[in-house]
């Protein structure tokens, strides 16, 4: 079952389960397109208006979803839903897993491992797309977790749209395998480095699921 913790309240919108840190984006577009539908009957330029109106509040309702999970088995998991971007070996014997989120992508990033947050550090940066390599000097959220595993590093990465990340927990918080940790906004990019000795069990280009993919291998 999935794991549920201080972290996992969501915000919510007419029963729909959303990821909290959703409502600052979500609530002004969805009373916009309330008052357009409201109207719409009584005059033509707002009947005009209720229809981008509503498909913008439709899609931010899909663009913001976090579903329940069933938390697979396996030492690390994918901490984004997404698509392998690249798998790069490390200087320090470590290895890279970039995983892309477009924006059709669940936001809700989840803990690779059980262990505890050492350390939550937000470095400004940067807007590029995140498939640019020019996305390594983006805006971002470096985490690290003191694991089984030794030390875990994860990257929250900002894009060209995504001009915000929600981290959820901070630092000496205990945290559990398949946790929501943090958001970021309209996807964009998360990179896990796996320790020495950890075979990935993951290609480039195939996709993931947060709390469901595992990216080692036994």
């Amino acid at each position: 079952m999935p794991h549920s913790s201080s972290s996992a309240h969501r915000d919510s919108l007419a029963g729909v389960r959303l990821a909290r840190g959703a409502s600052p984006w979500l609530l002004p577009t969805v009373a916009t397109a309330a008052v357009s539908l409201t109207r719409a009957r009584r005059s033509g330029r707002w009947a005009a208006l209720a229809v981008p109106t509503t498909a913008l509040a439709a899609g931010m309702l899909w663009f913001f979803r976090d579903p329940e999970r069933e938390i697979a088995q396996g030492r690390v998991i994918s901490p984004a839903d997404g698509v392998v971007q690249s798998i790069m070996p490390w200087k320090d014997g470590r290895t890279r897993v970039a995983i892309f989120m477009s924006p059709l992508n669940v936001h809700v990033n989840r803990a690779p491992l059980a262990g505890t947050v050492t350390s939550v550090e937000h470095i400004p940066g940067g807007f590029v797309p995140a498939f640019n390599k020019e996305s390594e000097n983006n805006e971002r959220v470096v985490w690290h977790f003191d694991t089984e595993l030794g030390d875990i590093e994860m990257v929250q990465i900002a894009g060209a749209v995504a001009r915000r990340i929600v981290p959820y927990l901070t630092a000496d918080t205990k945290v559990e395998q398949g946790e929501r940790i943090g958001l970021i906004r309209f996807g964009s990019r998360v990179d896990i480095y796996l320790p020495e000795g950890v075979e990935v069990a993951v290609e480039v280009g195939q996709k993931t699921t947060a709390g469901v993919t595992r990216l080692d291998r036994d």
